[in-house]
């Protein structure tokens, strides 16, 4: 008697160690191609930095002869002429409070505005929102002079609160258009357990959803941070000269190129240039993996 016999199918064969390799190893054209471009896109990036660093421990003759040799000494007498003479750890400790409470003031409404926009349907609420991010097409030099004078009307000018009020404006709309798109991403069971449990929607919002958006929330705090950081604009236009002593930090830089003239202190420049790097520079390697995870745990559902 003839029996059928079930033929099993082949099991695929597992890769081979040097297969494997060979499989990551091969690029391809357009694999290297792009890897170049990294390298060369990283080299633009720190060479420019890594020289600042240098040329701040060099003279003024070593600077202009040759670009590439390396100090004499390392010697930290311009870091100090930066810091005292230059009054860099003012205009710094100025820095750090203004960008403090601009980027909380900016995280708190923002993160607010963009949960509701997001979580909740109204009459206007895409009106709301187009507004917001229309925002973010408005060069700033465009408003500069309405800006002053509006600043002057509230009496906030060469004050470190206009200039935190300022930043908070200009902060919004970019906060709004980033969480507001990662908010859409939570859950929806969740909040409704909640709000079925007893809570109420502030409570919903600060206790519930915010922990659940920390990654978005770390990302678009650094990046508010980076940014009013490295401002210059609006402190020049907020802060005159009359107010030196509530001077920011990138106009503290500025003027120690402009000061002096053809006698000016070019490692002192770049020593300060150094020192307004440096804590940004530190920020964003803490917290690398945060806004590398912010960025795209918003991508999917």
């Amino acid at each position: 008697m003839a029996t059928d016999t079930a033929r099993k199918p082949a099991a695929s064969r597992p890769a081979t160690p040097a297969r494997a390799r060979r499989t990551r190893s091969s690029l391809g054209p357009f694999g290297v191609l792009s890897h170049l471009a990294l390298l060369v896109w990283a080299i633009l990036i720190v060479g420019p930095i890594l020289w600042t660093f240098l040329a701040s421990f060099k003279t003024n003759a070593e600077i202009f002869g040759d670009a590439i040799t390396l100090p004499s000494s390392f010697g930290w007498e311009a870091w100090g002429r930066a810091w005292a003479k230059a009054h860099i750890g003012q205009y710094m400790l100025n820095t750090v409070f203004v960008v403090a409470c601009s980027t909380a003031g900016t995280m708190l409404l923002g993160s607010m505005a963009a949960y509701v926009l997001a979580r909740y349907s109204f009459p206007g609420n895409r009106a709301i929102y187009f507004l917001f991010v229309s925002g973010m097409t408005f060069p700033v030099f465009l408003a500069l002079v309405p800006l002053f004078f509006v600043v002057k009307n509230l009496g906030l000018i060469d004050t470190h609160l206009g200039v935190i009020l300022v930043y908070i404006a200009y902060s919004l709309p970019f906060t709004v258009f980033f969480l507001s798109a990662f908010f859409k991403t939570l859950p929806t069971s969740v909040a409704e357990a909640a709000m079925m449990d007893g809570c109420s929607h502030t409570r919903t919002f600060f206790q519930i959803m915010v922990p659940m958006a920390r990654p978005g929330l770390i990302s678009i705090t650094i990046f508010n941070i980076l940014g009013q950081w490295n401002q210059y604009l609006l402190p020049i236009v907020l802060l005159s000269g009359n107010v030196e002593d509530k001077w920011l930090i990138t106009q503290g830089v500025a003027n120690i190129s402009t000061s002096a003239g053809y006698e000016a202190d070019w490692p002192g420049l770049f020593a300060a240039l150094s020192m307004a790097i440096i804590p940004v520079m530190i920020v964003y390697i803490i917290f690398q993996r945060q806004i590398q995870s912010g960025l795209t745990s918003g991508a999917v559902k």
